[in-house]
């Protein structure tokens, strides 16, 4: 069935940059903001958007991933015309190939696209953290008449170097592409958000699974090509918040952006963000507890203190505990006068009674899940509540 616009969300990525949090389950899995996952956020931006056909890619530890999107009855995308589809590797002529690259993700799945017949390609990351209406990226790419769009938000110059940037012309046309420069040209960078018309995207990246010596990635191969090609591809200006969470200190920051009096995105307005969070009873706070500044999430018992921290569901924080700057992933739980403060406790783990569990605002302290971290420092992995 014909459609404009199919989304494919790139969500296979190992993200060992975030350590232990990654060791069970796939970075778009990961918890975030006490009640969502991180892939929420690009699923609800399709559903608002109006995009009703999705594919998920998915390949790292897969399994609570797809056990978390169901039919995408969350999203509202459980549509007869369209709905979510979950897309791993799959065995074909030659054996089963894991995905080599992002655009070779794609080119595994160009079936799946021809079975809608989409005019346009929306190539979306699984990993970031912001809120975008991906239609008036679509009407822009429209109007100019562009063959790829890619969205671009400005960094401070000093973190450009961090980035793939890209150097445009008055009009926006991309003329040059620089992945992660030492001495960029300009601070617009990609956010890894592509669009392509469909016909021009097959064609490359058909030629590039031919070339051998391809990593068969969007932003190292199949980008510099077009734009030696020079094709006709263009920047959308992004100016709302964004956030990539690749690493503990990122998905840190980004959970205490959420804390700010006018948080960064208003996850419950107009444009909420969709979850497929199990029901649970409200959360408890105990006679002595002492909360502020925080969000405590359903099913959550607070009879310690708790300042400037996010809770996620079924936490429990016993009497005498102390939680300060710091993310509680799903059903962690702090001991009887434990001290927790600028960390990342892992789903299902627990704190010792005593223990002190301290990081510093440049170096977060993370447990994986299912940990116990004892009183005496040390760790036992696959010990913990859950």
């Amino acid at each position: 069935m014909k459609t404009t616009c199919v989304a494919m969300i790139l969500a296979g990525g190992q993200g060992s940059r975030l350590g232990a949090l990654t060791k069970r389950v796939a970075k778009p899995a990961v918890s975030f903001g006490g009640k969502y996952r991180i892939i929420d956020f690009p699923l609800s931006n399709c559903a608002h958007s109006g995009i009703e056909r999705v594919g998920v890619l998915t390949q790292y530890r897969p399994f609570e991933l797809h056990n978390y999107l169901g039919n995408g009855d969350a999203w509202d995308l459980d549509v007869r015309a369209g709905g979510l589809f979950i897309l791993p590797p799959y065995a074909r002529d030659k054996g089963a190939d894991w995905y080599q690259g992002t655009a070779d993700a794609i080119y595994q799945n160009l079936y799946f696209i021809s079975f809608s017949d989409p005019e346009y390609v929306l190539v979306l990351s699984g990993d970031h953290i912001y809120s975008m209406d991906y239609s008036q990226m679509i009407r822009a790419h429209k109007e100019k008449g562009a063959e790829a769009t890619i969205a671009v938000i400005r960094v401070p110059d000093e973190e450009a170097p961090r980035f793939g940037i890209m150097n445009t012309d008055k009009k926006g046309r991309i003329l040059e592409f620089e992945e992660k420069p030492k001495h960029p040209k300009s601070n617009l960078a990609s956010m890894g958000i592509y669009l392509f018309s469909t016909d021009f995207l097959r064609k490359y990246l058909e030629a590039d699974a031919r070339k051998r010596t391809s990593s068969h990635d969007f932003g190292k191969d199949v980008i510099p090509k077009m734009l030696k090609d020079k094709a006709k591809l263009y920047a959308y200006a992004f100016d709302g918040y964004w956030k990539d969470v690749g690493t503990i200190e990122s998905l840190w920051e980004a959970n205490m952006d959420f804390l700010a009096d006018v948080p960064p995105i208003d996850l419950g307005g107009r444009w909420r963000i969709r979850s497929a969070n199990h029901s649970m009873p409200p959360h408890y706070l105990g006679p002595r507890a002492k909360v502020r500044h925080s969000m405590i999430n359903e099913g959550s018992v607070v009879l310690g203190k708790v300042e400037h921290s996010v809770l996620s569901s079924g936490v429990h924080i016993d009497p005498g505990a102390v939680v300060t700057n710091s993310v509680l992933m799903p059903f962690a739980r702090v001991g009887k006068g434990a001290v927790v403060d600028h960390a990342i406790v892992g789903q299902g783990s627990f704190i010792e009674p005593g223990a002190s569990f301290k990081g510093e605002e440049d170096k977060i302290r993370v447990t994986g899940d299912e940990t116990v971290y004892h009183a005496d420092g040390t760790i036992t992995e696959g010990g913990g509540s859950f």
